[in-house]
């Protein structure tokens, strides 16, 4: 006699599958989000679309995308999943301990500055909790794309979500190697910037980052050229290193080479503080044990961080 608490979908887990595929647009991906392997991962959706007597996911060698009915599905079960898990999450905050896997999105520079200096202590603090951190150039849909939150500048962050200071000020320097400045000279305005070879960020988008200098309530925004176009800031750290041209960057991936003289900073007084950086997540749904320990641990460190700047002052 079949169980009443299973219908001829199947069970929760091979919709958990579902989703991990749904959102990884991957098997191997999928696998390694839910610690299975690639077959596992093939033979559950397989099972799942023949029970549901429907293909969920048109497949290729090269690609795959979800079918009208795998859309269709995937729009009812995020919500209920989603319901499911905030459920489970209350449970384990009742406990006391800190637990679950933690999943945040955020630029490769973010993860640097504010997630990197306390992850050590922090995972050792918590040891039932598992941290999931995606390095991501995009400006990502966090509750589409399955994250419990994501860490970016404060004014790129939506107001529909709550967002916690983690870093008061995130200032860009404009750098370049001493031997390209000895020969093609020194810029004095951003405007000189049209007269040098600039290393340009290009974002996931396939938009080029315009470069925005202000002073005195003066702000210039250029549009510069160059031979290199990255996608990746320590990457444009180091061409300006090798002497490829002027790159311009949060200041703290130069921070070393300005230190040995590697680099210079050019434009400094153009070069202004920006809004820091916040960790952000929607304001409804359960914050779990292991994200508010976070929460907590980096709020601690922006402390810190603002006493040894007063101290220094």
């Amino acid at each position: 006699m079949k169980s009443t608490h299973q219908s001829k979908g199947g069970d929760l887990s091979a919709y958990s599958v579902f989703l991990a595929v749904a959102n990884q647009r991957s098997f191997r991906a999928a696998a390694a989000e839910l610690d299975l392997t690639p077959s596992a991962i093939s033979h559950s959706i397989k099972s799942l679309e023949q029970r549901l007597g429907i293909r969920l996911f048109n497949r290729t060698t090269r690609s795959m995308a979800l079918t009208d009915a795998g859309e269709r599905l995937l729009a009812r079960l995020r919500p209920a999943m989603g319901a499911i898990e905030d459920a489970v999450r209350e449970i384990e905050e009742r406990r006391g301990t800190p637990s679950g896997t933690v999943r945040i999105n955020a630029s490769e520079g973010a993860i640097r500055l504010v997630l990197k200096p306390l992850l050590a202590r922090f995972l050792r603090e918590h040891p039932q909790v598992r941290l999931d951190l995606v390095s991501d150039g995009r400006l990502s849909d966090i509750v589409a794309d399955g994250f419990d939150a994501g860490i970016r500048l404060a004014e790129a962050v939506a107001q529909d979500m709550v967002a916690v200071n983690v870093l008061d000020r995130v200032r860009f320097a404009a750098i370049a190697a001493p031997a390209y400045l000895a020969a093609r000279g020194r810029p004095r305005v951003p405007q000189d910037l049209h007269g040098h070879d600039c290393i340009r960020f290009r974002f996931e988008s396939g938009a080029i980052y315009r470069w925005e200098f202000e002073r005195r309530g003066i702000l210039e925004r250029v549009n510069v050229d160059g031979p290199l176009t990255l996608t990746d800031q320590p990457l444009m750290v180091d061409a300006a290193i090798d002497g490829i041209g002027i790159a311009f960057v949060p200041d703290h991936l130069a921070a070393e080479a300005l230190r040995d003289g590697r680099l210079q900073r050019v434009l400094e007084d153009w070069c202004p503080d920006s809004p820091g950086l916040c960790l952000y997540y929607p304001g409804h749904r359960h914050v779990s044990s292991g994200l508010r320990a976070l929460i907590d641990a980096l709020s601690e460190q922006r402390q810190h961080w603002s006493a040894q700047a007063a101290a220094a002052r």
